[in-house]
């Protein structure tokens, strides 16, 4: 099961002008605004597979061949913020929905998000489908200031260092994501 982005436009937790000001650039020369945002979506990228967590809001479609025995489903996306829809795809291409309460967020949408399946109906050979919304800012929780800084660093550490042939040393930087590290058993 591979969570797959299906809504939500990306608003990078830092803005190119918040860029532009921390590197100390003309506020009125936008001539590499197009590299400033592309730096700030690769560094929010970067510490999204760092900490294992989502940074900007979004929904995302999840497919399970087959209900789980035990009822759990471990989502790879933290923060959970809500269930959007569940239920079974149609065969004319519509959405049989499945009856409220069946599916359920799990207890701790921050350091192990799921889901839990009630009883769900014989699903016949059909995949279960499920939306859930996660990410921070939105609806969801606001974006912690050490994560937003890390973002900030990382884009201007890459700015600065662009074109060198050896890639900067970014361990300090790590440091301040360290704590919202999510780590795998």
């Amino acid at each position: 099961m591979m969570p797959i982005r299906v809504a939500g436009a990306v608003v990078e937790p830092v803005t190119v002008p918040k860029l532009r000001g921390y590197l100390r650039l003309d506020p009125e020369d936008g001539t590499e605004d197009g590299l400033l945002a592309a730096l700030i979506a690769a560094a929010r990228a970067e510490l999204e597979a760092e900490t294992r967590r989502v940074l900007v809001p979004g929904t995302w479609r999840m497919v399970l061949d087959r209900p789980p025995a035990d009822g759990r489903v471990p989502v790879p996306l933290s923060p959970l913020v809500a269930l959007v829809r569940a239920g079974f795809p149609a065969a004319d291409g519509g959405f049989d929905p499945l009856d409220p309460g069946l599916v359920a967020l799990g207890s701790d949408r921050i350091e192990a998000p799921g889901l839990r399946l009630g009883r769900i109906p014989a699903a016949a050979g059909r995949a279960l489908l499920i939306e859930v919304a996660a990410g921070y800012g939105g609806d969801g929780p606001p974006l912690p200031p050490p994560l937003r800084l890390a973002v900030l660093r990382r884009a201007a550490a890459r700015y600065e260092h662009r074109g060198d042939d050896a890639v900067p040393d970014l361990g300090d930087l790590a440091a301040a994501a360290a704590p919202f590290r999510r780590l795998r058993l």
